[in-house]
């Protein structure tokens, strides 16, 4: 059976969760593989509004088992306040429908404090990040002084376990002219939390083997987007873990040779949150118009998000380091009614034409656009189901980005609703 990786193809909020929530229904397992609750899904379904930041997106239909893989960095009580929240909104969480690695890295409180002190003293230096935790514990994971889900199962060692962490902590927290963070405060923290979530630890390779071996349909759901990639995004402004397709293997156990469809979520035009360079970005009407139309502001952190037109060129790149195998174009509608629209074909920097956007900080600063104009659509598209439902110009412009981008289309988003949405191939049928 087919299993699919679901990755954004921008930098985040392409739509993903409501794709993700519509695919679903073909899977039997939904898998988060990176980031942290730093990235919110918002889940629209027979007019109810689901929010979720570190759950998988699955766990919301019935039948469906989520779980979190060892790529994701969890905090342990954003994941409490997650799961009290969605059971006030009638979906039950247990370890029925909900597993999480036990060798993923755990947010700690002192991860969340030293994110805000940072971002604070960079002053104009700063890259926006949520201030949530992400990057100070994927350090410390790499820096092999983590505290993961397993080492709540053992009280004694963990004591040992946070000594170590905070040597390293308390050294900054000196160096900030922070107070330092008491050893025993922490341990009784995870103490506290442990036998919350424990009882969904799962060894989660083996778990996923066993269901690809039983031909169970394996949904590997990404968060944020591809131009956010640690090694391949708009570095330094950029989350702490790979976005790209290739992590769903890495951050679940799972070899590359499962993985067996890349859907780029694509939306229409292009946002952005926070710092960083945005060379389509519209800081006029049309960049309000775009916001205002598409409700941009952020799932978790409520940050208005920049806006501007379809760069083809990013998106290109993003199919080839990602290896999309078709993108599903999302939020079509939200460009109802434009007499005219533009999209990004290419790049001039410093006078010399590029057909990509370049590594380097200060040219990706530096490039300027190269539009290609279209004739816009007066009807409407919210809602349409089917090619039958488009506008004839409408069908152009999908056809011209499939051009520009290299890839098919094979899915296209007209609501936040699940069923609006044309089927154009699944991909769970490779």
């Amino acid at each position: 059976m087919a299993n699919v990786v679901v990755v954004g193809s921008q930098w985040g909020d392409e739509g993903k969760g409501k794709i993700v929530d519509w695919l679903s229904e073909r899977a039997d397992v939904v898998v988060r593989y990176q980031g942290g609750h730093n990235a919110g899904h918002t889940l629209v379904i027979d007019g109810k509004v689901y929010k979720l930041s570190l759950l998988p997106s699955g766990v919301v239909r019935p039948g469906t088992l989520g779980v979190i893989g060892n790529g994701v960095v969890i905090d342990p009580w954003a994941l409490c306040d997650e799961i009290n929240r969605l059971g006030e909104q009638g979906v039950e969480i247990s370890p029925e429908n909900l597993r999480i690695a036990e060798n993923a890295t755990l947010i700690l409180p002192l991860h969340r404090e030293l994110d805000g002190l940072r971002e604070a003293a960079a002053g104009a230096g700063r890259i926006g990040t949520t201030k949530r935790g992400i990057g100070p514990a994927y350090e410390d994971k790499v820096g092999r002084r983590a505290i993961r889900v397993m080492d709540l199962q053992n009280l004694e060692s963990l004591k040992a376990k946070v000594d170590r962490i905070l040597t390293h902590h308390n050294a900054l927290r000196r160096g900030l002219s922070e107070p330092e963070i008491s050893a025993d405060e922490l341990y009784a923290q995870l103490s506290e939390v442990a036998p919350k979530i424990l009882p969904y630890m799962e060894t989660v390779w083996l778990l996923l083997d066993g269901m690809r071996r039983a031909g169970k349909r394996i949904l590997f759901e990404g968060a944020q987007g591809t131009l956010l990639d640690i090694d391949h995004g708009t570095y330094p402004f950029v989350t702490s873990s790979n976005t790209v397709a290739a992590q769903a293997a890495t951050g679940t156990g799972i070899g590359p040779s499962a993985l067996s469809y890349v859907l780029g979520i694509t939306k229409a035009y292009t946002t952005r949150v926070g710092q960083g360079p945005f060379p389509t970005e519209q800081l006029n009407d049309i960049g309000n118009t775009l916001g205002e139309r598409g409700h941009e502001f952020g799932t978790v952190t409520g940050r208005q998000r920049r806006c501007g037109w379809f760069d083809a060129v990013l998106v290109r790149q993003t199919v080839k380091t990602s290896g999309i195998d078709g993108i599903a174009l999302t939020k079509l509608d939200i460009l109802d009614g434009f007499e005219e629209l533009k999209v990004c074909v290419g790049y001039i920097l410093d006078g010399e034409k590029l057909d990509h956007l370049p590594a380097a900080q200060g040219a990706q600063s530096r490039v300027e656009p190269v539009y290609e104009v279209f004739e816009g659509w007066s009807e409407s598209t919210a809602g349409a189901r089917s090619w039958a439902d488009l506008p004839a110009q409408c069908i152009k412009y999908i056809r011209r980005v499939e051009e520009l981008i290299e890839s098919p289309v094979a899915m296209v988003s007209t609501s936040p609703e699940r069923e609006d949405t044309i089927l154009v191939h699944d991909p769970f049928e490779d």
